[in-house]
């Protein structure tokens, strides 16, 4: 699997750590900076390039995720979620890190460096990696709505009282 990686100063230290267990683990990892951690970098420079660089591997039938990481996973998500086509989703356990997979067929995992340790954050990006999307009408119905109004901007429709 490919994997996009971007971070912020405060997510640096773990990126590197998960580019390296990425190509331990047979994936191929794709670091989209920075390449140091500099107190003042902006995250939005590298998480934005990681999440369109799943974006663009989705538009040439490349199969890849991604991960984005700072200090709490916020900013990296909020981020990631303004690239077009991408659903990323913040991970605080290796249950929602897997339902982002199976239920939102999230692309892209955020987590907060300063909020997890590091073998924790490996186990949420390892059970991000391995769950696939169920799947199942209910969750397709939902990414269909969010598709939609990312397209047109018109919200769905209200439901008959």
């Amino acid at each position: 699997m490919r994997v996009h990686l971007g971070s912020d100063h405060a997510g640096w230290e773990l990126k590197t750590r998960l580019v390296e267990w990425l190509v331990a683990n047979g994936h191929e990892a794709v670091d989209h900076g920075p390449g140091r951690p500099m107190a003042d970098d902006d995250y939005p420079v590298y998480c934005l390039r990681a999440a369109a660089g799943v974006a663009a591997d989705a538009d040439a039938g490349i199969e890849a995720l991604g991960v984005v990481i700072g200090g709490s996973g916020n900013g990296e998500q909020i981020s990631a979620n303004k690239v077009r086509g991408i659903r990323a989703a913040l991970a605080w356990s290796t249950e929602t890190a897997r339902l982002a997979r199976e239920h939102n067929d999230a692309q892209v995992l955020a987590i907060g460096a300063r909020l997890h340790s590091p073998d924790d954050a490996l186990g949420f990006v390892a059970t991000f990696l391995a769950t696939p999307f169920s799947g199942d009408p209910r969750h397709a119905r939902r990414i269909a709505m969010l598709g939609s109004f990312e397209d047109t901007g018109d919200l769905p429709p209200l439901p008959a009282d």
